[in-house]
């Protein structure tokens, strides 16, 4: 848990968003790491995609 509110403390520094109340932090803490990770996802995704594609045409 450590580790995901360090990810989301990071995020929400860089970015500048104000800091959650201490009710919400965790929550908002896995929706940051569930959006990044699927950002992530998505752009590995398509880089394999286009990988593929471009090797193959």
């Amino acid at each position: 848990m450590k580790f995901i509110q360090f990810i989301a403390n990071a995020f929400i520094n860089t970015m500048g968003i104000t800091q959650p109340s201490p009710q919400a932090a965790n929550r908002a803490a896995w929706f940051i790491v569930i959006m990044l990770s699927v950002v992530v996802a998505a752009v590995i995704t398509i880089a394999v995609v286009a990988i593929h594609w471009a090797s193959h045409h």
